[in-house]
């Protein structure tokens, strides 16, 4: 599977997301420091917050094959600056978590990830399961088995 790494602020749902794509319990832990996972980089969401952490992001991108802005259906305005995609000689595709809380406005928040660049963009909850096995089949190399 293709290595991808998880961009967003805080609370955005990447911990969550990662526990889902990796098929373990969903449970909330704060994410302290950059998790270096077998096929999952989860980042903690001060590093995109805070500009004196975000340079590590763009290094940290480079250890992965796809980029993913994370940004939550329920957020109240985009992190992620027009055309941020450009910043990164990877591909980046947009994924919007929390498509199931009865606040979320998915068609404003993939306004802003195509704002942002995003070509691809994946809607889905880590709690229902919609949407996981799109982005699970996404990240399939050629050779691996598509997930059911």
């Amino acid at each position: 599977m293709k290595k991808i790494i998880l961009i967003g602020r805080v609370a955005a749902g990447k911990t969550t997301l990662t526990q889902a794509l990796r098929g373990e319990d969903i449970h909330y832990y704060k994410t302290q420091y950059i998790n270096y996972l077998d096929t999952i980089i989860d980042t903690p969401g001060e590093y995109t917050e805070l500009r004196q952490t975000s340079g590590a992001l763009a290094l940290y991108a480079y250890e992965a094959d796809i980029v993913g802005l994370v940004l939550s259906a329920n957020e109240p305005y985009s992190i992620f600056s027009p055309c941020i995609t450009s910043l990164v000689n990877r591909e980046v595709v947009g994924i919007i978590t929390g498509i199931d809380k009865p606040d979320a406005n998915v068609e404003r928040v993939e306004r802003w990830l195509r704002l942002a660049g995003c070509k691809k963009i994946f809607p889905l909850s880590a709690y229902t399961g919609e949407g996981i096995r799109e982005l699970l089949n996404y990240l399939r190399e050629e050779g691996d088995p598509e997930i059911e």
